[in-house]
Order: C-alpha cells, then structure tokens, then sequence
C-alpha cells in the first residue's frame, strides 16, 4: 500500500487541522516537517509556491487546507467528517468559511510585531471565539453531537490560545470544555508536533 505524505509546517494551525483529519481516518502517512521561511526542494517541486501544508496521495498534489481535508474526507468516507444531507451539508461550509476569515484570518495579525496590530487582533479573535458559545453550548461538538471537519478547524485555534496570550473569560467555560473534548481524542493527540507540545507543557 503506498504511503500519503504531508508536507506540513510544525507550528502552523492549517498544517495542525490536516494532521487531525488524517488521526481521524487513521491513515498511515509521512509527515515531512517544512517551517515557515524554509526552502525545501522537494516541496518546491511539488507547490512552486513552496506553502504548507500540501499534500500528496500519489500523483496528486494538494495545497490548500481546506481542499486538502475534504478531499480526504472524501476519498477515506469512514468515519464521515461531512454530513450527507444536503442542507446540513451547505451550513457546514458557511460555518467552515466564518472559521477561515473570522478566526484563521486574524491569526497573521495576531502574530504581527506591531503591539497595537496584534493587540486589536487578539481582541477580534477573542469576541469572535465567545460569538461561537451559541453553537457549542447545545451539543457535544460544534453544532453537532457528532465529531465533524467543523471541529478539526477549531481544534488548533483553541489549542494554540496561551501562545497567542488570550484568556477567555469565565462565561467562556462550555468553549474550553469542548476544547477539553477535542483534545482528549487520539487524533489530536498522536497528531500534534513537538512544537504544538511545548504550547501547553507548562499547564
């Protein structure tokens, strides 16, 4: 059987999120560790782009995230991380995309050397996390009682909170209970990097 790899970048949370859906499906692939600013050869031939993650399953060659974590959702159907219906299906990715533009893209700002820029990032990125409490207060996992590509994207964003230097408030409490479930699964934990490790070695 052919072996996957993922050319993922250690600290990265759209490197972190591919990694939970490949725990998940309990695939057997290579992880090739590129950090940002690296030049790496084999990845430049692959993503003229030289970004992570990417992936590769034979001669196909994804980039994106997102791309990438449907793709195997798809091609490794068991377990579903997508609902089948339709409907339910459509407001997965409305929600999937809220994550993207509303918590992933702050994260560049939220890192950015400038205090003033990343304090108001920081900021943004907590209010933003307490508008999802209506979502998580009802279920066992977002909007769901069943594990989903929902949960995969918020999983490193919640992990990654001390380094970011975010406290949630206490009314925050059923956000870091769900986050508390997330990362007690096996796939979060087999599939986190030493660098993720050293976020929260100290709590």
């Amino acid at each position: 059987m052919h072996t996957m790899t993922l050319y993922s970048d250690p600290g990265s949370a759209q490197s972190h999120r591919v990694r939970i859906v490949l725990g998940e499906k309990d695939l057997v692939f290579n992880v090739e560790d590129v950090s940002h600013g690296e030049n790496n050869e084999d990845l430049i031939a692959l993503n003229p782009n030289n970004t992570t993650p990417t992936f590769v399953d034979r001669n196909l060659v994804l980039y994106e995230s997102r791309v990438i974590m449907e793709y195997l959702d798809e091609r490794f159907p068991h377990p579903p991380l997508m609902p089948v219906d339709p409907v339910i299906r459509a407001k997965t990715r409305m929600v999937l995309h809220y994550i993207e533009k509303d918590l992933y893209g702050l994260l560049e700002s939220v890192k950015s050397s400038g205090e003033k820029k990343a304090s108001a990032a920081k900021q943004k990125l907590k209010d933003n996390l307490m508008m999802s409490l209506d979502f998580i207060q009802e279920k066992k996992f977002f909007l769901s009682d069943d594990f989903s590509i929902i949960d995969c994207s918020m999983a490193p964003i919640l992990w990654r909170l001390p380094e970011y230097g975010i406290q949630l408030p206490a009314s925050a409490k059923p956000i870091m209970k769900y986050a508390d479930r997330i990362f007690e699964r096996t796939s979060f934990i087999e599939n986190l990097s030493e660098q993720e490790e050293e976020i929260r070695s100290e709590f």
